[in-house]
Parts: C-alpha cells; sequence; structure tokens
C-alpha cells in the first residue's frame, strides 16, 4: 500500500482491547505533513488508548499505523522513537533527581538526533528561556509549567517528524496554558506536525487545522477545526454553550 508523501501519520481501522475489554474500535485519523491535528473527547474515550498504540506502548488487536510510508504497527516505542514519533507524555514522566539539561540530553536517543543534540538543545532553550536559566537545576523543583515545558523539550531532542503531546495544559494556570500554545503554534509554523490529545477544546481547536472527536473508542465525529468550533454539538458538549 502506498502512502502519500505528505500524509504524516495514517491510522487505519485500529482495534485495541485492554485484555478481553474493548478499548478502540476501528479508529482511523491522518496527520498531514505540517499539520497540527487535535483529538478530543471525554475521559475515558480513548485518546491516551490511541496515543501509545501510536508509539508502540499498546499492541492493536487490529488495525495499520503508518508513519510517512512505513507500517509501525506494533513496534516497540524504540523504533518507533528512531523512525520520527516523539511523545510528550500526560504526566510527563520526568527524571526528578536529573537536571534540566540531562532529562533533555535523554531525548536525544535516535543516531540522527545524537548528532544534533547540541543543536536541538539551543532550539529547545530559544523556545523555553526559562530551561535554560533552570539548566543545572534538578527536574523535580521546577513549578508544573516548567515541568510541561521541559517534557516538551525533551520529546523535541529526538528531532521527530510527528510530535504527539497528551494532555499538555492539564492542571496549568490560564497564563501558561496561553504561553503553552503559544509555543505549539510556533513549531507548527515552523512545520512540526502535531498531534493534539487536548481537554481544553478552545484552545485546540483555536491553534489545529483539523480534528476528531473519540467516545466511547469511535471517532464520532471529524473534519476541519473551524467546522467543530461552529459545531452545536461540540458547542454544547463541550464548550458549555
Amino acid at each position: 500500500m502506498r502512502i502519500w508523501a505528505s500524509r504524516v501519520l495514517r491510522v487505519h481501522d485500529l482495534d485495541v482491547f485492554y485484555g478481553l475489554v474493548p478499548a478502540l474500535h476501528g479508529v482511523c485519523l491522518e496527520v498531514q505533513a505540517g499539520e497540527t491535528v487535535c483529538l478530543l473527547g471525554p475521559n475515558g474515550a480513548g485518546k491516551t488508548t490511541t496515543v501509545k498504540s501510536i508509539i508502540g506502548l499498546l499492541k492493536p488487536r487490529a488495525g495499520q499505523i503508518w508513519l510517512n510510508e512505513t507500517d509501525i504497527t506494533g513496534l516497540p516505542p524504540h523504533r518507533t522513537v528512531g523512525l520520527g514519533v516523539s511523545l510528550a507524555p500526560e504526566g510527563r514522566l520526568l527524571f526528578p533527581d536529573m537536571s534540566v539539561e540531562e532529562n533533555l540530553e535523554l531525548g536525544a536517543v535516535p543516531p540522527h538526533a545524537r548528532a544534533r543534540k547540541r543543536e536541538a538543545r539551543d532550539e529547545v532553550y530559544g523556545l523555553f528561556p526559562r530551561l535554560h536559566t533552570r539548566r543545572g537545576q534538578p527536574a523535580g523543583t521546577l513549578s508544573g509549567g516548567e515541568q510541561q515545558m521541559l517534557a516538551i523539550g525533551r520529546a523535541l531532542m529526538a528531532r521527530p517528524r510527528l510530535l504527539i503531546l497528551d494532555e499538555p495544559s492539564l492542571g496549568l494556570s490560564p497564563l501558561l496554558v496561553q504561553e503553552l500554545f503559544r509555543v505549539l503554534s510556533t513549531l507548527n509554523a515552523q512545520g512540526m506536525s502535531i498531534l493534539l490529545v487536548e481537554q481544553n477544546v478552545v484552545q485546540a481547536l483555536r491553534i489545529s487545522q483539523r480534528a476528531y472527536v473519540l467516545e466511547l473508542g469511535k471517532i464520532v465525529m471529524q473534519g476541519s477545526s473551524a467546522e467543530l468550533r461552529s459545531s452545536d454539538t461540540i458547542r454544547q458538549s463541550y464548550l458549555g454553550i
């Protein structure tokens, strides 16, 4: 099967189970090159399960996942990262006793990233100047917002083709949420392809080009972000208006 070069990610008819319990049913989604796509839905809808399946932490029962022209279905995480998928996970999962700079350098795992580690680190510090100021500080002493910056920076150190973010604004103050989404918009403007899993529907639809809505493990709506913003279903169910 040929996948167009402009299509960075294609998920087709994905079924995932936890034991005997179905978690995803026939999920299909795409991310084009240079596009931000958001995946919306309530808690328990299957958003994180989708992300874990893409990155290789869960093995699908059925379906396929393509990165550009490569079938990555069921590959372990170190292989998917090496091929160009990078995840800033929910909960950040930093090493609290290691410094900011040491946490960043752990992200430069693929050989192509190790070769340009210093350049990538400088780019991360350019996006997040606070991290440069605190580069020698243990990650566990950072504020929640700074830890989220570090989690995203670590993911960027792998120099990914596709950046996946799982609930990046969770627990952040409104001011830091604005800063976070400004940085994501900057990355997208620079050509980064982004899959954004987010419960902040207003902000997610504002910075993305397309969106999917997941409920009970199934895609129930999809379209341009502008279309979903004007949808009565989205307005009533997620925006409360």
